[in-house]
């Protein structure tokens, strides 16, 4: 089965978005992964609203939102309107986080919850039959460029287990190269959002890259 390859759109030229988009769409990425940051549960500012917009009226494939804020609740009632499928939120930024992923299903959105490295699987286990798809960082968020931490692959080894039981899908993000495609995608991830270290900024077509991608876990057989 073929990997889902998100690109991350922090990572971007903003300064041709439409072009950048196109770009991806001709290149059949599966996700566009959009990081909403506050400055206060991260230590940094990202996407907001106008970039969202502006991704979103060039393209009908499908689009996340990676709530990397406080208070997520206030965000998913921004953000819903504005054409999301999927909507991640970190289970240690509200106090009823159950609540938060009920609100999300009723508007009609995919809920996924984003694991932090230091949450464990038994922080979140029994969230998972409330969401349809879970998001385990691969570094500590908020930053592009940070190196991929190995200690978080027991956990996703754990998470390819319960998937099966539980039928949500396996995200990873952080860091992601092709090489961590290829091993992690024969563990059982389902998809991958990709930025600096896999997809933008390589000198090559996006058909190109995501075709290469796609293969990893074929060529690691």
């Amino acid at each position: 089965m073929s990997v889902l390859i998100c690109p991350s759109m922090m990572c971007a030229d903003f300064s041709n978005v439409k072009t950048e988009v196109n770009r991806l769409d001709k290149a059949g990425v599966d996700i566009f992964h959009m990081d909403v940051m506050d400055g206060h549960y991260v230590p940094n500012v990202g996407l907001g609203v106008e970039d969202y917009k502006a991704i979103r009226k060039n393209t009908n494939t499908t689009m996340d939102i990676h709530l990397m804020v406080s208070n997520p609740d206030q965000y998913i009632n921004i953000f819903s309107d504005l054409g999301p499928n999927i909507i991640y939120v970190h289970p240690d930024t509200t106090p009823m986080i159950t609540r938060t992923l009920e609100q999300i299903k009723e508007k009609g959105i995919h809920p996924g919850i984003a694991i932090n490295p230091a949450i464990s699987v038994s922080q979140i286990q029994e969230l998972l039959p409330l969401v349809d798809y879970v998001l385990v960082m691969t570094v500590n968020p908020g930053f592009a460029g940070q190196p991929f931490l190995d200690y978080v692959i027991p956990k996703i080894q754990t998470l390819t287990i319960l998937k099966k039981e539980r039928q949500f899908k396996l995200m990873v993000d952080g860091a992601i190269s092709p090489d961590k495609i290829g091993q992690l995608s024969q563990m059982g991830v389902d998809g991958f959002i990709v930025g600096t270290s896999a997809l933008f900024g390589k000198n090559r077509p996006y058909d190109e890259i995501v075709s290469d991608l796609r293969n990893r876990n074929h060529l690691d057989n």
